[in-house]
């Protein structure tokens, strides 16, 4: 099993950052993220805690020694299912990949919370991910993870860089009032 793990802190209230969460994809920079279907969503808890369940539709190259395993495909699909509560300020999200899970498995843990220094102006965010290979081969297996976690990064960076576009994006129509 391999591991990835990453933090940040976003200069911008809680609130504002979990709204713009679910504008994040598409974007200019995250083009492997193609689609995101919400599937499911629902208020609990006296409406203090908002329940949602998408899928989430990536295209990316895969490497010429990967096609062997999983074909000539491109596309892959991950099930994320979050937790916003309003009461304790958290945004946790959960996700897996639904895409040749004998081959890799994704857990991926994503948590937004209020920055423990600064409240109200400052968001921290979370995110933990683990690669588990069902290739019964040790060394073919490492490789697997290996590529798993090196993917997972470069999208994760592209991610943080796209998030930082539509929170700029929101920022400017925030500062005009807008909200």
């Amino acid at each position: 099993m391999k591991s990835f793990q990453k933090s940040y802190e976003f200069d911008y209230p809680w609130e504002k950052v979990t709204t713009a969460n679910w504008m994040k994809y598409p974007n200019k920079i995250s083009t492997h993220v193609i689609a995101v279907d919400v599937l499911r969503r629902e208020l609990k808890e006296h409406g203090n805690v908002l329940l949602s369940e998408r899928l989430i539709t990536i295209r990316q190259n895969t490497p010429r020694w990967m096609s062997i395993l999983v074909g000539n495909t491109n596309l892959a699909y991950v099930r994320e299912v979050s937790t916003v509560d309003r009461r304790d300020r958290s945004l946790i999200m959960r996700s897996c990949n639904m895409t040749f899970p004998h081959i890799l498995k994704c857990y991926e843990t994503v948590c937004y919370v209020p920055h423990p220094k600064n409240p109200s102006n400052v968001t921290l965010f979370k995110q933990d991910a683990k690669f588990m290979s069902g290739v019964p081969t040790k060394t073919f297996s490492e490789r697997v993870e290996n590529w798993g976690v090196k993917r997972f990064s470069d999208n994760a960076m592209k991610g943080k860089v796209g998030f930082d576009s539509i929170l700029a994006m929101f920022n400017d129509i925030w500062k005009n009032g807008n909200e």
